[in-house]
C-alpha cells in the first residue's frame, strides 16, 4: 500500500515501544509552536503471557489514534540488548504499531537514540535526568507533569519527528 506524500503534518504519534511500559505521545503543531496534546507510559501486566500484554498495548494505542486522528507514526528504532527474549518481544510490538500505522493510513518515521538526544539535547549521549529536563523546555505541555522516562522518550522521539520532517 503507497500512502500520499504530505509536505507537512501536525500531528504525530510518538512512541518509545515496549511490551513491559511503552511511551506514547501526541504533539500538534500549530504553526512553529509543538504543544503536547497527550502523553501517558502504558503498562502491561507482568503476570500475563506475552501475547496478551501485546493485545492490551496495541488496543490502548488504537484507542490513542481513533481519539487523536494523527497523521504521522514516529517511533525510536529498536535498541538491542544482550536479552534476545525482551528483544523479540519489543520488535512484536513494532510490527504491531507499524501495522497500526499503515492501517491508519498514517506516515512512518524512526530515529535512533542518539538522533533523538542530539535534536533534543544537542548531545547524542544525553542523560535522562538531560532528556527530563530539556523536553519541557522545548513544547508546551500546558502544564502536564511528565513524570516517567518513557513517557518523556515519546514526546522527545515527536519532537525530533517536527524538527526532522519540516
Amino acid at each position: 500500500m503507497s500512502l500520499p506524500m504530505q509536505s507537512s503534518f501536525l500531528r504525530v504519534l510518538s512512541i518509545d515501544p515496549g511490551y513491559d511500559r511503552l511511551g506514547i505521545a501526541i504533539l500538534d503543531r500549530s504553526g512553529k509552536k509543538e504543544a503536547l496534546l497527550f502523553s501517558d507510559c502504558i503498562f502491561s501486566d507482568r503476570g500475563s503471557v506475552f501475547e496478551e500484554r501485546l493485545f492490551a498495548i496495541i488496543s490502548a494505542v488504537e484507542k490513542c489514534i481513533a481519539e487523536y486522528k494523527p497523521e504521522a507514526l514516529a517511533l525510536e528504532t529498536l535498541f538491542f540488548t544482550n536479552n534476545q527474549k525482551t528483544a523479540m518481544h519489543v520488535a512484536e510490538v513494532r510490527g504491531a504499531l507499524l501495522y497500526l500505522a499503515m492501517k491508519n493510513r498514517m506516515r512512518i518515521f524512526e530515529y535512533t537514540p542518539m538522533q533523538i538526544k542530539n535534536s533534543v539535547a544537542g548531545d547524542g549521549r544525553a542523560s535522562k535526568a538531560q532528556m527530563m529536563k530539556m523536553v519541557p523546555l522545548l513544547l508546551d505541555t500546558s502544564g502536564h507533569a511528565i513524570e516517567k522516562d518513557d513517557e518523556c522518550d515519546a514526546i522527545a522521539v515527536g519532537l525530533t519527528c517536527f524538527a526532522s520532517e519540516r
